[in-house]
């Protein structure tokens, strides 16, 4: 589990094709600092186990399901990409319960700047509209974030200087695909609503 503050912009070392599968190496400082073979690392906002870990990088397999349904299938050596490590029991959640369960693939549609700061706009797929609210939390390439504006197709957000500046959005391209999670409590919620009653 994860929070959606991300610790450290990586950048992709390679992609070595595996089959239907691939193996990625990240180039990577501070999240290696206290990683074990084996930790859950969000890449993107996709929960990946982290193995071969060296002081300034680490790998992990990416599956075919993986590859399909999140933007990793896209990454090319030098892309930079949104990390952080797996919650403890002393971690501040500071954003909100993220899974690194990617639920669709959204596009950056455009971003506009403030004079510091920045309205990001993000298209949807239909499929995840239910669970989209005005003023509530999304994850967008793993980072937590509050929907500001909320439309039948898109929904923006508002970024802050530090988050343009440590995330990956500050490279991001109209068109470009991203990975959105929406909030599980949701899903558990509507799971809950649409169970069969008991007699």
């Amino acid at each position: 589990m994860f929070t959606g503050i991300i610790e450290e912009l990586g950048r992709v070392r390679s992609i070595d094709a595996r089959g239907d599968n691939a193996y990625i190496v990240i180039a990577a400082q501070l999240v290696t600092e206290d990683t074990k073979h084996g930790d859950s690392i969000s890449v993107n906002g996709v929960c990946l186990t982290a193995l071969d870990i060296q002081p300034d990088s680490f790998a992990a397999d990416v599956s075919r399901e993986t590859l399909e349904r999140s933007t990793l299938g896209r990454l090319k050596p030098g892309t930079p990409v949104n990390l952080e490590r797996a919650v403890t029991p002393a971690t501040r959640l500071g954003g909100h319960i993220v899974q690194g369960h990617v639920d669709a693939r959204g596009t950056f549609v455009s971003s506009t700047d403030l004079g510091g700061s920045w309205t990001v706009r993000i298209g949807y797929p239909p499929d995840i509209a239910r669970y989209l609210v005005f003023k509530g939390s999304v994850a967008v390439e793993g980072i937590s974030l509050t929907i500001a504006e909320l439309a039948p197709d898109y929904f923006e957000i508002a970024i802050i200087p530090k988050t343009w500046e440590v995330t990956n959005f500050s490279h991001l391209q109209p068109g470009d695909d991203v990975n959105l999670e929406v909030d599980v409590i949701a899903k558990y919620v509507e799971s809950i609503l649409a169970a069969p009653k008991k007699p």
